[in-house]
């Protein structure tokens, strides 16, 4: 029926966000990110299947990072997003004050948002690394073949241009979403 909330689109934006863990039960670790995101003002709409990633960046010689892409929803402004995940990443084991790129019960970074583009000294929209990281980029892609960056970039062709030198593997099905199975690749 006209006018009843359910007719209208959702308001906010839809973004991406990737998710990483390389300590402990690393799958449990994503699991209960996906989980608390709508606590922190962002419904998951999908999420991507998991990957076990080599270590990239200033330290290489630690465990390897599972790895998965979600698709979320969310009416916070960017900064508001990146304080709830920040915030987040503590309530989930994040130690404050660890080594920076060390190793870390879990991860949670801001890709996208919309087609917003922010360069701020907390945050930079599209994240700054986002079209450098294989292990970015595959489950990106997974749910959206055709996703770009802000300034019309095709993330699959940031992907086909990088070298194969950062090890990216399937390592399991995608993470399940509240009220209803994982669904990787399903359109909001």
């Amino acid at each position: 029926m006209p006018g009843e909330p359910s007719a209208r689109p959702p308001a906010g934006r839809t973004g991406l966000l990737g998710l990483g863990s390389n300590v402990g039960d690393r799958r449990a670790h994503l699991q209960a990110a996906v989980d608390a995101l709508p606590r922190a003002g962002a419904r998951v709409l999908a999420s991507s299947c998991t990957y076990d990633t080599d270590p990239v960046g200033e330290i290489v010689d630690q465990p390897t990072f599972l790895n998965a892409c979600v698709r979320v929803r969310t009416e916070l402004q960017p900064l508001e997003l990146l304080d709830a995940v920040k915030r987040l990443e503590r309530e989930l084991g994040r130690e404050r004050g660890g080594v920076r790129h060390g190793p870390r019960a879990i991860d949670i970074d801001i890709l996208l948002l919309g087609e917003l583009q922010l360069s701020h000294e907390r945050m930079t929209l599209p994240h700054e690394q986002l079209l450098t990281r294989r292990f970015v980029l595959i489950p990106a892609l997974e749910l959206d073949l055709e996703l770009r960056a802000p300034d019309g970039e095709r993330l699959a062709d940031a992907l086909a241009a990088l070298a194969f030198d950062e090890g990216v593997r399937w390592a399991g099905p995608p993470l399940a979403l509240q009220g209803g199975p994982a669904a990787a690749g399903a359109r909001a």
